[in-house]
């Protein structure tokens, strides 16, 4: 079975339907009821088996009980995708206000180390398990105007592969991907608010277009999967060719 945070929409949402496709059970994980249910509900239609639970996972307590459950629910944890955050702000690194810093590396950063914890710990028990933390192509290259995110973006790899090279013995793989702009609700609400970003967006990438979800999706499923068996520690870009520039 599989956890999935931030499954109430965009990637978590791809792939949570993703994972259930490839036949595994899934706990959809998200701080928003409504849309997370949604997520369990249509992988139930598509005919696998989901579990919504709501948490908030930069708060101990709620990553904790979130874990737990999950085991509770299917019996193991086999694999995690940890891929709740927020998105990169409007701020250059003098003008940003300690609050939009703490709350950025809170839920990007905090959020995956508590997550993490507590898989690691049933993961251990069990001798086998495969995470995926959601990083970023700006966890990778520097980026105007988002100092908190770029920092909480370059921390998860770093945090990724620390833990694979901790975990390694155990048989416990431990993964990043860095995914280029994709469209999700987040960006779909920065093009609408700002419309000459969709073509900035575009022109970032070489193959001249947004990525989707589900090709997201694939990667994070495939970084799980039994044919990454040989596979840890490392931080997968898929970003349409930008940081090949």
């Amino acid at each position: 079975m599989v956890l999935v945070t931030g499954g109430g929409s965009g990637i978590g949402r791809a792939s949570a339907l993703t994972f259930a496709r490839e036949g595994a059970s899934v706990v959809v994980a998200d701080v928003v009821v409504d849309a997370g249910e949604k997520t369990a509900d249509m992988v139930e239609a598509s005919g696998g088996r989901a579990v919504f639970v709501k948490a908030d996972v930069c708060r101990a307590e709620e990553a904790e009980a979130l874990v737990g459950r999950a085991v509770g629910c299917f019996g193991r944890l086999d694999c995690a995708f940890n891929n709740a955050g927020l998105g990169p702000g409007r701020s250059k690194t003098g003008d940003l206000i300690e609050e939009e810093w703490d709350r950025v590396l809170d839920i990007n950063l905090k959020g995956v180390w508590l997550c993490m914890k507590y898989e690691l710990q049933h993961m251990v028990g069990q001798r086998s398990g495969a995470i995926v933390n959601t990083a970023s192509v700006v966890g990778l290259v520097g980026f105007v105007g988002a100092p908190a995110y770029v920092a909480s973006k370059h921390a998860v790899i770093g945090l990724t592969k620390s833990a694979a090279l901790e975990y390694a013995a155990s048989g416990i793989r431990v993964n990043a991907i860095c995914p280029g702009v994709t469209r999700t609700p987040m960006i779909d609400r920065i093009i609408a608010e700002r419309p000459k970003m969709a073509g900035l967006y575009r022109e970032l990438h070489p193959v001249g277009r947004l990525a989707e979800p589900e090709e997201i999706a694939e990667a994070a499923v495939w970084l799980c999967s039994d044919a990454a068996s040989f596979v840890t520690g490392h931080a997968l870009v898929v970003d349409g060719g930008l940081v090949a520039r």
